[in-house]
């Protein structure tokens, strides 16, 4: 499946004979690997939960796990339901960053938009996490290559470091992405985006995520974009966001949560041997 170009196997545990999240997780790397795997942005596995109707676990294409995946979460909630393992239209799902809530919109039957409760944003510095004094990380010096960058941080539950350039490019996030992500100051490293302002409530940004590498999309990403954009004055508080992959619109609530409405898209389904 894919969330506007962010794609992922997906496995679903709740059936029997299903794989082990051990196994998948030994897996990841050659689940992910597009030439001698199925190929993915990441592995998402769907699991039963105490706490919430379903849980989620994510492994990267690296075999590392990621707390939560915005993209990833829309894939998920569309097939849960396409597949009738749920008829609610609003589900919630347990993940390593918290139970988050989901909006699903249905048409004939299948889901098409899936609008998520993303949370509150985390904005202290020991919430990215990242080395230095106390306090938010915002329009902050940070030299790279010798090069100066004013980078803002934000935590969805996963890290993210935003900065505005006059064009977000492929070749600047190429170049930034892998040093930024692996910084010294960062003790579990980062993911990294650029992005430029078109407009009060528009933006395009361009994708660096840990683990991963360059991708279409990021979930996450795009909602820490959206928060940055609005706490350096260059946006309101509800943006449309042009990713690689597609579009995703952004709401920052005045009660301090998060809101990503974006689409999800099955693509094939099929067996691998493990």
């Amino acid at each position: 499946m894919h969330g506007i170009g962010n794609d992922f196997p997906i496995f679903d545990h709740t059936q029997p004979g299903a794989p082990s999240l051990e196994q998948i997780k030994a897996a990841a790397v050659a689940l992910c690997d597009r030439r001698f795997g199925i190929g993915g942005d990441g592995t998402i596995s769907i699991l039963p939960s105490e706490k919430a109707d379903f849980a989620m676990r994510m492994f990267n294409p690296d075999g590392s796990e990621a707390e939560m995946c915005g993209n990833g979460i829309r894939c998920f909630a569309k097939y849960v339901f396409d597949h009738g393992l749920s008829e609610k239209t609003e589900l919630t799902v347990d993940t390593l960053a918290g139970i988050m809530v989901l909006i699903l919109s249905v048409e004939a039957g299948k889901v098409t938009q899936v609008r998520v409760d993303m949370g509150e944003p985390r904005l202290e510095r020991a919430q990215l996490p990242m080395e230095g004094p106390s306090g938010p990380v915002l329009h902050e010096p940070l030299k790279i290559g010798g090069e100066l960058l004013y980078i803002t941080g934000v935590s969805m539950g996963n890290p993210h470091i935003v900065f505005f350039p006059e064009q977000a490019t492929d070749e600047l996030i190429l170049r930034i992405g892998p040093q930024l992500e692996k910084h010294p100051a960062f003790p579990r490293r980062t993911n990294v985006h650029a992005a430029h302002v078109v407009g009060r409530d528009e933006l395009v940004m361009k994708i660096w995520e840990r683990g991963a590498g360059p991708t279409l999309a990021c979930g996450t990403g795009a909602c820490a974009v959206g928060v940055a954009a609005h706490l350096n004055g260059l946006t309101g508080r509800d943006v449309l966001i042009h990713l690689p992959g597609g579009d995703l619109r952004i709401q920052w609530g005045i009660n301090n949560r998060v809101y990503m409405t974006g689409s999800a898209t099955l693509v094939y389904e099929g067996t691998i041997e493990l």
